[in-house]
């Protein structure tokens, strides 16, 4: 980070200490085999919509967590955060009520306190870069939402900041704990459907919207703040919160939502999570009027150096059986889906992997096995890197289809071969003081 000055950043902290002193956070022994105070991970949640709220109270009923903040730019969501913090602990306690749980308009105020030792972040996409970064500098580890980053140049300058300041980063990819999709990776990277003709991620569709004039921003909405990195646009219906997501300055669309878990799990599948196919091309549907611009429908191929073809399509809604990983191979096909895996012949899901086969790591809780590398420092199953490629995947596609062009891409040096245009969109310069 460069103009979010050393200075702003060291007066913020400051700030936020002397706030913390000041604040009733003495952490309490509140039920009966609940760790010492001292033994606990202390959190806050960064982002306090749905997914940050289902983080955080997965989170805060291990026995091994305090949350002592939270923080929004809408001071009604994070107020609303905040009561059910004190709520759960008050319930635990039985005394009918608990103040330990601030909360915060700025997330720099959150990570200059030296008393957290980890932050969720589930903000919107375009947020994801700037406050891994900065949370990295801070010394905090890091539970963060899906997909990675807006854009690539982002997802690689966190991925480095994180190894840098030796950090714990679990991305929000739990179908990495999900035994079925492990099942289904193992059989594919030992090599039991045999050479690989063809891999399917089949994806829901996006969604179109109406214009909607501009209004002023609720009470109580920093909508600046919420803004944040992004090109300024005037505040109106349907353009923050969950709706972000198909709009292009904050998000890849539904494409990259859900591709950063179904893509993830063709290149876990792989074993090429460090790199990632080299050719992109294919055809999107762009909305040309209304508020969300993000693809509505696409299909491209995305392949390998060694030829293998990944096709990435939306499909209809409510089609579950097409929405997935199907892999392809010279001795069956395997077919795998939240709650779901099937195989033909269907004897390949009966196989038994040998001593000698390569085995995946096992994770059967995302949020615990993020808590053990915390306390260990060992690599939780979604590291950063990972997710940083899986996304890539997903933004060269978006790129590949916005120009209309092939997309030649090296893995290795990270950049768009021969298409001064095309590597323009890997990146943004972010707006006023967030510039990375």
């Amino acid at each position: 980070m460069t103009n979010i000055t050393r200075r702003r950043f060291l007066a913020d902290s400051a700030a936020a200490t002397t706030a913390a002193i000041a604040a009733p956070t003495i952490l309490t022994s509140l039920a009966s085999g609940r760790p010492a105070p001292s033994d606990r991970l202390t959190m806050a949640l960064i982002g306090c919509g749905g997914m940050g709220n289902a983080n955080l109270n997965a989170l805060m009923n291990k026995a091994e967590v305090q949350v002592v903040a939270c923080c929004d730019p809408d001071r009604e969501r994070r107020i609303a955060t905040r009561r059910s913090v004190e709520e759960h602990y008050a319930d635990e306690a039985r005394s009918g009520s608990w103040s330990g749980c601030r909360d915060y308009n700025d997330f720099r105020d959150v990570l200059g306190r030296d008393d957290i030792d980890a932050v969720i972040i589930a903000t919107p996409d375009h947020w994801h870069a700037t406050i891994a970064i900065l949370a990295a500098r801070a010394g905090k580890d890091m539970y963060c939402e899906k997909p990675l980053c807006h854009n690539i140049a982002e997802g690689r300058a966190m991925s480095d900041a994180i190894a840098k300041h030796n950090r714990v980063f679990q991305t929000g990819s739990q179908q990495r704990s999900d035994s079925r999709f492990r099942q289904a990776c193992e059989l594919v990277r030992n090599g039991y459907l045999g050479k690989l003709h063809h891999i399917t991620v089949g994806l829901p569709p996006g969604r179109q919207s109406p214009n909607y004039p501009a209004i002023p921003a609720p009470e109580g909405f920093d909508y600046d703040m919420w803004l944040g990195p992004a090109p300024y646009a005037p505040y109106c219906q349907n353009r923050t919160h969950f709706d972000f997501r198909y709009i292009l300055d904050y998000s890849g669309g539904i494409l990259t939502d859900w591709g950063a878990h179904h893509i993830d799990i063709a290149q876990w599948a792989l074993g090429r999570t460090h790199t990632g196919p080299v050719t992109y091309k294919g055809e999107g549907h762009y909305p040309t009027d209304g508020l969300w611009n993000a693809a509505t429908e696409w299909s491209y191929d995305a392949t390998y150096d060694d030829g293998l073809v990944m096709t990435i399509r939306s499909n209809p809604p409510g089609n579950d059986a097409s929405q997935g990983v199907r892999f392809e191979g010279e001795r069956g096909t395997l077919y795998v889906r939240r709650g779901h895996i099937e195989a033909s012949p269907s004897s390949i899901l009966e196989t038994k992997l040998t001593g000698t086969d390569k085995r995946l790591p096992v994770s059967n809780d995302h949020h615990q096995n993020f808590l053990d590398c915390v306390r260990s420092r060992k690599t939780p199953i979604a590291p950063v890197e990972d997710a940083h490629r899986t996304i890539s995947v997903a933004h060269l596609g978006n790129i590949a289809m916005r120009t209309g062009r092939t997309i030649k891409w090296d893995p290795s040096s990270e950049q768009i071969i021969n298409d001064a245009g095309a590597s323009h969109m890997l990146g943004r310069t972010p707006r006023g003081e967030w510039q990375l």
